[in-house]
């Protein structure tokens, strides 16, 4: 397995036309897709400022968001990037007409936007593969199944706990 290159704006990689992209945000990823020409298509909070970045808090909490075309790296910014069809492997991708043409028909459109169930990664997966899928969703949604049974599970210990010491008195 080859080696995942990390690009940045002042280092780019060579994407080509129907290529994801993911983008590494201090917190979390962003994904694009790359449409050609240094374009990219990718989902931002529909009233946000500047649509060059997902990073507010305000798009964890968001439920639109608006379909931009957008320069690379200006979408990358300061952070770094792979060029990541992840799942190439499960998924066969349409062609890359059928891609570009999918994707140019939704920009500037107000799509709706869930964090779990419909994010960046969801809608770029759809445009590449005509399925939205993501891990980053499947692992947020997991981790917050065990945290969940989890504290089902310190609960149920407590209840049981004060229960035998009632028991002793």
């Amino acid at each position: 397995m080859a080696a995942v290159e990390s690009f940045s704006a002042t280092h780019p990689g060579d994407p080509q036309a129907g290529d994801l992209i993911e983008i590494f945000r201090p917190a979390y990823q962003h994904w694009a897709l790359y449409l050609g020409d240094g374009y990219i298509i990718n989902v931002t909070p529909v009233d946000e400022g500047p649509p060059a970045t997902f990073a507010s808090a305000k798009s964890v909490f968001s439920r639109k968001a608006r379909v931009r075309m957008q320069l690379l790296k200006d979408v990358v910014g300061n952070d770094t990037y792979h060029i990541n069809n992840k799942y190439d492997g499960t998924y066969a991708p349409l062609p890359v007409e059928e891609i570009i043409r999918r994707a140019e028909y939704l920009i500037d459109q107000e799509v709706s936007y869930d964090l779990l169930g419909n994010n960046c990664e969801h809608f770029v997966t759809l445009l590449r593969y005509g399925e939205g899928v993501s891990d980053q969703a499947r692992r947020a949604i997991g981790a917050i199944g065990f945290v969940t049974a989890a504290a089902g599970a310190f609960s149920l210990l407590g209840l049981l706990r004060s229960r035998s010491r009632e028991r002793q008195y």
